[in-house]
């Protein structure tokens, strides 16, 4: 198996003589076996990462290396990488063997002995055996894409490329196939570059997260790390859902002033800040406490708006006391599900300042975070 490395690579597009930056300057170390995940909205330029990686996009800057080899200018079927698409794009006048064995067939010399075994071995591994006869248009969306994991494992890349391969699936079967990835990535110890635009896939799978905006890397760190040390307003604010509230503040001292409260700040916090005083005091939903009195300086009156019970919990949307209710007024708590709360009803906020997070509003840096602290095992009996 081999690492892999981006390297200042940069994807610019001609449209009819305007310059279109899709990927701009991201460098990444994959280490030899990582599960990284490309995140980020549609058009941020994830997929292009991808496809440069696997030759399919030419890049217009930087390197891109496998195994400290430059791949630049490597064909892309001369290169050691095996990609699962979205679509699965399984030859439907294909048994399930033939759509496995097709791309060794075609772009290697084993016999076919060698080649039907990898192929016997690889169904066995992901619980296909017995459909190795049938066609595709016989099989369900998780049956198919089990195939087109197959048909990548066969060739025994030194990587995986996967573009969202779970997109078509329903909800079900999509988290039953997150977790038969997971176990197969571990199992395989495959370097593996996973893009998708959803968030419960790239917490929930990945060693590490890159969040893209707009082509510009944005982070890229454990998923941990992203959610409760998020470098910028944007990380902050992607990542997360609810996603975090966040309050525009001036700064008076020790003191957050925002339209709606006021804040006050430990030396400890104040210090972390600078000189910057237009700022964006931030706190995400499931670190607001709902109460019924005023105790601390970080207690503030508000008024239910709307709840969503989801079973486990109940997101809360909020305004402040004496607020109209309106969509930049609201902001969102997370109560425990066996706990409830009513529509109009007035109630008391806490913002505890542990778990705050402040930015610079013009560059949108994080300037504080809350801790990341460590997280031990349970003790099993």
């Amino acid at each position: 198996m081999a690492g892999l490395t981006l390297d200042n690579v940069t994807k610019i597009f001609d449209d009819d003589g305007e310059q279109i930056i899709a990927v701009d300057d991201v460098s990444i170390d994959i280490d030899d076996g990582e599960f990284l995940v490309l995140v980020g909205p549609s058009g941020c330029g994830k997929s292009t990462t991808l496809r440069m990686i696997a030759g399919l996009e030419q890049i217009s800057e930087g390197e891109i290396r496998l195994g400290g080899e430059v791949i630049n200018d490597v064909p892309a079927t001369k290169r050691d990488v095996a990609m699962v698409f979205q679509s699965y794009a399984l030859y439907p006048h294909m048994s399930v063997r033939e759509n496995m064995a097709f791309g060794l067939e075609e772009s290697t010399d084993l016999p076919d002995d060698e080649i039907n075994q990898r192929v016997e071995e690889a169904a066995s591994l992901l619980g296909i055996a017995e459909l190795l006869n049938r066609p595709p248009s016989d099989l369900s969306g998780g049956q198919q894409q089990r195939v087109a994991l197959g048909r990548a494992i066969v060739r025994d890349p030194e990587v995986f490329l996967m573009d969202e391969p779970l997109a078509n699936l329903d909800a079900k079967l999509r988290a039953e196939m997150r977790t038969e990835l997971q176990q197969l990535q571990e199992d395989l110890g495959v370097t593996t570059v996973y893009v998708t635009h959803n968030q419960v896939e790239a917490m929930t799978m990945s060693d590490r997260v890159a969040i893209l905006d707009e082509g510009i890397l944005q982070q890229c760190a454990t998923p941990l790390e992203c959610y409760h040390e998020p470098n910028n307003l944007f990380v902050a604010g992607f990542i997360g859902e609810p996603s975090m509230n966040f309050f525009d503040a001036e700064r008076q001292g020790t003191t957050l002033v925002t339209a709606d409260f006021e804040y006050e700040l430990s030396e400890e916090t104040v210090s972390a800040l600078g000189d910057e005083s237009e700022l964006v005091l931030g706190i995400r939903p499931e670190d607001i406490e709902l109460k019924s009195t005023v105790e601390s300086d970080h207690d503030f009156r508000a008024v239910v708006d709307v709840i969503e019970p989801m079973g486990d919990e109940n997101v809360v949307h909020l305004v402040f006391e004496g607020n109209e209710v309106t969509e930049s007024n609201l902001f969102t708590a997370v109560l425990d599900g066996m706990k409830s709360v009513e529509s109009g009803q007035h109630l008391v906020v806490e913002i505890p300042e542990s778990a705050v997070h402040v930015f610079d509003r013009k560059s949108g840096q994080a300037l504080h975070n809350r801790r990341l602290e460590e997280v031990d095992s349970p003790t099993v009996r």
